[in-house]
Order: C-alpha cells, then sequence, then structure tokens
C-alpha cells in the first residue's frame, strides 16, 4: 500500500489532505472549481479555477464578488465539529439498529480484524467503540463538503435497498447510483461522456461490494482519481482503499437506514448553516 492512502486513511489527519488534494484533482481534471469567488453563476457546477481553503487553514476573511450574480465564498469553520454533527450517533442508536452484527467467521477479511470485538456462535461482532469516533469522523468530512457545495454521490449494489438510498439523495438534494458500474465513468470520463465532467467530491458507498466476494470497482476508480470515500465496512470486506472507514454491517435494513438518515442529515446541516452564515453578509 503506498504512503498515499495510508495517509488517507488516518481520520485525524484527513481533513487538511483531502481538502488540497480534492482540489488539485478538480482543477487538473475537471477544470472545476465550485468555490472560485469570481465565477458568475452561482451553481456547483461553475467552471472557473482558483485555489480553494484546506478545512484546518487559518479562517480567511470572508470574501463576496462584486459582478452581477456573483457567487459568496465563505471561510472554512475552524472548529473540529462546527456543524454539531458528533451528537447526532451514539452507541445506542448503533447497537439498537444491529450495526456491531458481522459475518461468519469464516468470512473475515484480515484487514478487519482491528475493528472486531470478539465472535458468538461463529459471528464477528464489531466494536461499536471503534466504529462511534469513526462514524463521527465521516459524518463531520461530510457536513464539510456539503457546507463547501460539493457533489456527493452515495453508492450501493444493494438491489433490495435501491428505493430508499435513491430516495435519500433526492431529499437532501444530492445523487444516487445503484446500478451496475461500468469502468472508466470515473477514469475516462472525458471519453465516456464526450466532454470534461465535473467528478463528485465525495462518494459515499452504504456497501463496498458489488457481489458476494468483490468489491466496488467505482472504489478503485475513486482511489484512482483521490476522490475521498466513506464506506460502511462489514467484517467481510476490505478498508484499505476507503478514506473514512465504518466498520458496521451492511446488510442489515435497520442499519441502513440509520446510515442513510444519519448521512442526510449532516448535509441537510452543512447546506443550512452555509445559507446562515451567508445571510449574515447581506
Amino acid at each position: 500500500m503506498s504512503s498515499l492512502f495510508t495517509k488517507v486513511l488516518c481520520p485525524k489527519q484527513a481533513f487538511h489532505y483531502i481538502s488540497a488534494t480534492l482540489t488539485q484533482n478538480c482543477c487538473r481534471v475537471n477544470n472545476v472549481n465550485p468555490l472560485s469567488k469570481k465565477s458568475p453563476f452561482p451553481t456547483r457546477f461553475s467552471s472557473s479555477v482558483s485555489q480553494t481553503n484546506p478545512i484546518h487553514e487559518e479562517q480567511r476573511s470572508v470574501v463576496k464578488s462584486d459582478e452581477a450574480g456573483g457567487y459568496i465564498e465563505l471561510a472554512v469553520p475552524k472548529e473540529e465539529d462546527y456543524f454539531g454533527v458528533h451528537k447526532l450517533v451514539t452507541i445506542k442508536k448503533l447497537f439498537s439498529s444491529r450495526v456491531h452484527f458481522g459475518h461468519k467467521k469464516g468470512l473475515r477479511n484480515p484487514y478487519m480484524l482491528p475493528y472486531i470485538y470478539g465472535n458468538r456462535l461463529d459471528v464477528d461482532i464489531i466494536d461499536l467503540d471503534k466504529t462511534l469516533p469513526l462514524f463521527q469522523n465521516a459524518l463531520n468530512f461530510t457536513a464539510h463538503i456539503a457546507y463547501q457545495q460539493g457533489i456527493i454521490l452515495f453508492m450501493s449494489r444493494h438491489i433490495q435497498m435501491m428505493p430508499i438510498i435513491e430516495q435519500t439523495a433526492r431529499e437532501c438534494g444530492e445523487y444516487a447510483n445503484c446500478r451496475e458500474w461500468g469502468g472508466g465513468i470515473f477514469t475516462n470520463s472525458k471519453v465516456m461522456f464526450g466532454a470534461v465532467t465535473r467528478l463528485p467530491d465525495l462518494v459515499i458507498f452504504i456497501s463496498t461490494l458489488s457481489t458476494v466476494f468483490e468489491p466496488h470497482t467505482a472504489i478503485r476508480d475513486s482511489a484512482k482519481m483521490c476522490i475521498p470515500t466513506i464506506g460502511i465496512v462489514d467484517t467481510n470486506t476490505d478498508p484499505r482503499l476507503i478514506t473514512y472507514p465504518v466498520p458496521g454491517n451492511d446488510d442489515s435494513p435497520a442499519s441502513i437506514e440509520l446510515y442513510l438518515d444519519l448521512f442526510k442529515s449532516a448535509i441537510l446541516i452543512g447546506k443550512e448553516k452555509r445559507k446562515q452564515d451567508e445571510s449574515k453578509l447581506v
């Protein structure tokens, strides 16, 4: 494993690294930047290129464009939990939603061993004390992306859960893909779509497997394109290419509904906080 992914997988260091890497990636590959203060289009698909602020950089003064229909650039919050998303998830909620249930011991992925509390009746039990802080970091990062008007893509190959995943994406104004994933959508997007296409700023994998044994192809493609990822990793999955791995049950409907509700709440909080901060400038 290269040092790039080793660094990204550390939640405490990932904020600054991912923000800087994502900015370079957007400018280099997509030639777009949603945070350009000179963009005349106040949307997430603006095409003007400029350097954005990393999440833990010193807070800059707020800049407002004087052009007609100008875009307001807000300084990146300095607080660790600026959006208060840590209080959204608790051990009790995780336990009640059966997040701690893993797979049979024979299906265990060796890279998930640090997150396993023990084994009962031949079923691995996930350590929720380790899941909680990782989940809080993932929610915090999600809120930051939403606050900066980034594009968030939900992904899963759970056919049974496809309606609720797509409904969640619509409710929070984001995107979802629960169908078969074609190789090259991220890595060869210009040829696939016939034009320069902006890639997502964050991909959330509700399930990291596309089949019983095969990892989702988009995980590898996201890693190649330096797109940050959040993934629910069960005991039978490989968490190494996930930027923010969240150990948990990825099969139970109750668990999946909890994940979707928490991510939706984090996204809506980030967007609402941006509206509040922008209103203070008017």
